[in-house]
């Protein structure tokens, strides 16, 4: 006998609820479905099927329906909330805390699943834990009365991954992430089940937040979106968990910078603005970290007057700020002409960002490389623009200089933009050399 389907009432009424067509549907699925990778070839038709008769379209396809719902309507929308059945395996994870950690650890771990996580989507309505319950959404451990930890073991979660953060910075995310992962599998994560004082515990989740909080930031320099989201959220828990406020906002504003380098401005300005408002006493210097952020953001969104705002404040606390800190997660006064830079771009003055990514780049600390290959990159980008052809040049072979060095997605990505841009100009001498010194070494950008 043939199945009788049902027609899907849930899809129904998420359409009307975000007020769209079955078109709109169609075509926002599949933009949605080429950041991961698929052509979908959906139309009013098939969103008809699915609606009507209750079929139901491939398993990619399904989770492309649910997020392209969830940016409609600025918060999360489950398969189940569009009357498609469960989440994929790879997206679930264990209720206790700790065995999700190893969970997303070990896949992270294995080659043969790396590419299925890197496929996850980013979210632009993600839910993200507040402070005042970040902490309750953290299980309760279960202790192991035959592991015992103290101070020795939280230092040496801290020196591991400030260790894994040099590696980061001089070679890139694709490098170092496998490290991170399994350090926080094989060590971070007994760590969290062992007998402790109180005060060494939450030590211990404050570290174990720092490292997960790196993690996430170099699975999105791979451009593995959606699993750097699920690093950061799983950063906030704990962070919350520590009462490690330091932590918590910086993941926050970390996450603001991953939106707003996807082109999710109002995502990213609710980030900046969330990490700012958990952070009340911060010092100048903290304070800059935060409010050139949410300078960025504000002008990402048009919002002219609120992007100088913010920028003001970032110089001005920078200003106040007694000296240059070296600790992790620090800002700096390359890092506030960056952001000048950037808030001046997105308001229309090319020629003013070129200037201030000048200045970004002669204050930068030599030991930043992708830093280097990125921003330098974008600079010359930007000279392109406003004509200036062998200054432009003169930049791509510094980052030339420093590219073969790197495993990072976003620098694949100026690499892929530089010779897009080059290509018209192969008649100029000095693009042409450009271009040729570039080709050999374009294999590293796949």
């Amino acid at each position: 006998m043939a199945q009788v389907r049902e027609p899907n009432e849930r899809l129904a009424a998420l359409l009307e609820e975000a007020g769209w067509s079955n078109e709109d549907l169609a075509r926002s699925v599949g933009r949605v479905g080429r950041e991961l990778g698929h052509q979908f070839r959906y139309d009013s038709s098939a969103v008809t099927h699915w609606k009507r008769d209750g079929t139901m379209p491939r398993k990619a396809a399904r989770t492309a329906v649910a997020e392209a719902f969830a940016r409609r309507l600025k918060r999360p929308v489950t398969l189940q909330d569009v009357g498609m059945g469960p989440a994929p395996d790879v997206s679930q994870e264990a209720p206790d805390t700790v065995s999700g950690l190893i969970d997303l650890g070990s896949a992270d771990m294995d080659p043969s699943r790396r590419g299925v996580l890197s496929a996850g989507l980013y979210s632009a309505a993600l839910a993200v834990p507040g402070w005042p319950d970040a902490g309750e959404r953290f299980e309760r451990v279960i202790k192991d009365p035959h592991t015992s930890i103290g101070p020795s073991e939280v230092a040496a979660v801290r020196a591991m991954t400030e260790h894994i953060s040099d590696l980061d910075d001089q070679f890139g995310g694709r490098m170092a992430r496998p490290l991170a992962a399994a350090f926080l599998v094989n060590t971070i994560a007994p760590y969290l089940k062992a007998t402790a004082s109180d005060d060494v515990r939450e030590q211990m989740l404050s570290a174990a937040s720092d490292h997960l909080y790196l993690t996430g930031y170099m699975a999105m320099d791979e451009r593995a979106d959606g699993l750097a989201q699920r690093y950061y959220v799983k950063a906030l828990e704990l962070a919350g968990a520590a009462r490690d406020h330091l932590t918590y906002c910086t993941t926050l504003r970390g996450m603001s910078v991953h939106a707003v380098d996807l082109g999710h401005g109002h995502q990213a300005v609710r980030l900046a603005n969330s990490a700012a408002a958990a952070s009340p006493k911060a010092g100048p210097r903290m304070r800059a970290f935060l409010a050139g952020q949410q300078a960025h953001a504000a002008a990402q969104t048009g919002d002219r007057s609120g992007a100088l705002l913010w920028i003001k404040e970032a110089e001005s606390a920078m200003e106040r700020a007694e000296s240059r800190a070296q600790a992790f997660g620090s800002y700096d006064p390359s890092s506030l002409a960056y952001h000048v830079g950037q808030v001046r771009y997105e308001l229309g003055d090319v020629a003013g960002s070129v200037e201030s990514l000048e200045e970004a780049d002669r204050l930068r600390e030599p030991v930043y490389r992708r830093t280097r290959v990125r921003y330098n990159g974008m600079l010359a980008e930007r000279m392109l623009k406003i004509g200036r052809l062998e200054e432009a040049c003169k930049r791509w072979h510094s980052v030339l200089d420093d590219y073969g060095h790197m495993q990072s997605g976003r620098c694949d990505d100026r690499f892929r933009i530089m010779m897009a841009s080059i290509r018209p100009y192969l008649r100029n001498s000095h693009a042409r050399e450009l271009y040729e010194r570039a080709r050999p070494m374009a294999p590293a950008a796949a």
